[in-house]
C-alpha cells in the first residue's frame, strides 16, 4: 500500500524535554510522544543543548539544512555532521549534547523502539534510480526536487513532490521484492523491519 503524506498533514509537537518544537511527519497508529514504536520528524536546532531522553529507542539523525552539528554522547563519543545528509545513529538513552558549528540547523529524525524494529537508512545526494527493498515499512523523503516512483507490476508512475513523505506498507500477499523503483536526488530512504 502506497500513501503520500503532504506537509499539511504534518504536526507541530513540543520536544520531550520542552526546549523546542518538532515537526512530526508520521508516527505509528496510536503512538504518542511518550509511547510509540516508530516516529519520523524534523526539528530546527537553534542553540547548543541536551537532547531529549528516549531510553529504549534507537535514533537516526540526519543533517538536512545548516552548517553542521556535533553530537557528543555520554561525554565521550562524538558524531560530526558536517555535510548535507550526514547521519548519526545512537542510543536514545544516551546523554547526547548537540553543539552547532555555525548557526542553526535542521535535522531529520527516525526514532524506533529498539526491541521492535531494525532500521536501515540510505541517503542519496546524487541523482539515482533505486529499487526499493522489501520491508515492513518504507519511507522516502525528497529534500529539494520532485522524485518519481515506478510500480513494476503496473508500470504506474507516481510523483513524490519535494517536502512530502512517501509511506509504503508491504503486503506480501500481492507485492514482491523490488516492486517499486524510486528516482530522484537528495533522498532519504528509510526501511523498518519488525524483529
Amino acid at each position: 500500500m502506497i500513501n503520500i503524506i503532504a506537509p499539511k498533514q504534518f504536526k507541530t509537537v513540543a520536544w520531550k524535554n520542552g526546549l523546542g518544537e518538532t515537526t512530526e511527519l508520521a508516527i505509528n497508529s496510536g503512538g504518542t510522544l511518550n509511547n510509540f514504536d516508530w516516529r519520523l520528524s524534523m526539528a530546527s536546532v537553534v542553540e547548543d543543548g541536551v537532547f531529549s531522553n528516549f531510553t529504549g529507542y534507537t535514533r537516526n539523525l540526519i543533517l538536512i539544512e545548516g552548517n553542521g552539528l556535533n553530537l557528543q554522547h555520554n561525554d565521550s563519543k562524538i558524531d560530526k555532521l558536517n555535510n548535507l545528509l550526514d547521519m548519526a545513529t545512537f542510543d536514545g538513552g544516551d546523554k547526547t549534547v548537540g553543539n552547532l558549528h555555525s548557526g542553526e540547523i535542521t535535522d531529520f529524525n527516525i526514532i524506533t523502539r529498539t526491541e521492535c524494529f531494525d532500521t536501515k537508512v540510505i541517503t542519496q545526494n546524487k541523482a539515482v534510480e533505486h529499487p526499493l527493498e522489501k520491508a515492513d515499512l518504507c519511507f522516502v523523503y525528497s529534500l529539494y526536487r520532485d522524485a518519481e516512483l515506478v510500480v513494476n507490476t503496473s508500470q504506474q508512475v507516481i510523483k513524490l513532490a519535494a517536502g512530502h513523505l512517501l509511506k509504503i506498507t508491504n503486503t506480501p500477499e500481492d507485492e514482491t521484492d523490488n516492486f517499486v523503483h524510486i528516482s530522484g536526488t537528495h533522498l532519504i530512504i528509510v526501511y523498518l523491519l519488525q524483529k
